[in-house]
C-alpha cells in the first residue's frame, strides 16, 4: 500500500499565507528561495530526521499559482516505489499523467497526475533514507 506523505496547496502570497497557517493552527513555514520553485515547506507535527514523528501525521507545502498550471488545488502527495511503474499503473487506472516526473533535489522525483473524478494528486518516489 502507497501511503499519503505529504499536503500541497497554492499561494497567492506567501508571507500572508504563512501568518495565517502559524496564527490559526501553530504552523511552522520555510521559504525554499526563487532555486526550489519558491515553495514553502510547512511543519504541521514534530519531526525528526525520518520524518513525522507521530504516526499518521504529515507535514506538506504551499507553491505559487501560476497562470499557465493546471488544477491548483489542495492536493496531497503519496509515496511511490518507483515513479515510472506507478506512472503506468495510473494510466492504466484511467488516470491522466501530467508532464514527466521532476527531480526535487535531496528529496525525490515527482509527478502529478489527476485522477478518473477530476482531482489533482501528486507521486513522490522519495530518495533512500540513511
Amino acid at each position: 500500500m502507497n501511503p499519503v506523505v505529504h499536503f500541497e496547496m497554492p499561494y497567492e502570497d506567501a508571507a500572508r499565507m504563512s501568518e495565517f497557517y502559524r496564527q490559526a493552527f501553530g504552523w511552522q513555514t520555510r521559504a525554499l528561495g526563487a532555486e526550489m520553485g519558491h515553495y514553502v515547506l510547512a511543519s504541521t507535527t514534530e519531526t525528526g530526521a525520518s520524518g513525522p514523528t507521530k504516526p499518521g501525521a504529515i507535514n506538506g507545502g504551499f507553491f505559487p499559482k501560476k497562470p499557465d498550471w493546471p488544477a491548483q488545488h489542495p492536493s496531497v502527495v503519496i509515496a511511490v516505489d518507483n515513479v515510472n511503474a506507478a506512472i503506468e499503473k495510473v494510466r492504466h487506472a484511467g488516470g491522466t499523467v501530467l508532464g514527466e516526473p521532476l527531480v526535487i533535489p535531496g528529496v525525490g522525483q515527482y509527478v502529478s497526475f489527476i485522477d478518473t473524478e477530476g482531482n489533482r494528486i501528486s507521486m513522490l518516489q522519495p530518495l533512500p533514507r540513511n
